[in-house]
């Protein structure tokens, strides 16, 4: 595809899809731990590390794999422009939606690191789908092209 990324489409296209499955894999990963962090008592040297490897996981994997995805996605969609098509807003907006809800994930992380416990190990359960949903909304989207 031509554009103004030329010959370098494909690459960053490539480098899309790599970060997109890093930040997939933390978001995946995220409520799990949280439903096991649930599971062991407040203050004790497990809980700590639940809250370290929750902290590591968001800092090193999710935020920076977000924020690298949204830079080569946003090039994506300048070099195809914003008429492609209904489903690239359609992407777009499940997009918008899934970084709101990396938001709640984090705001999630730093309560249960100040011992705040609001939900339940169920919850991040049932919480521990949407990436799925969203993901497989997404790729159907992208390759399929309904609309």
């Amino acid at each position: 595809m031509e554009g103004y990324l030329g010959s370098a489409y494909l690459w960053v296209k490539a480098l899309h899809i790599i970060f997109v499955i890093f930040w997939m894999a933390g978001m995946f990963l995220l409520p799990r731990y949280f439903a096991y962090h649930c599971q062991c008592e407040m203050g004790s040297d497990e809980d700590k590390k639940w809250i370290e490897r929750e902290q590591k996981l968001i800092r090193i994997i999710v935020n920076p794999a977000m924020i690298i995805t949204w830079i080569f996605g946003v090039a994506l969609v300048v070099n195809i422009g914003f008429g492609a098509g209904g489903w690239l807003h359609a992407k777009l907006a499940l997009v918008i939606l899934f970084s709101g809800f990396h938001g709640f994930l984090s705001r999630w992380r730093k309560e249960m690191a100040a011992g705040e416990r609001k939900r339940g190990e169920s919850f991040y359960r049932r919480v521990n789908e949407i990436p799925a949903v969203v993901i497989i909304a997404v790729v159907i989207l992208v390759v399929v092209k309904p609309f």
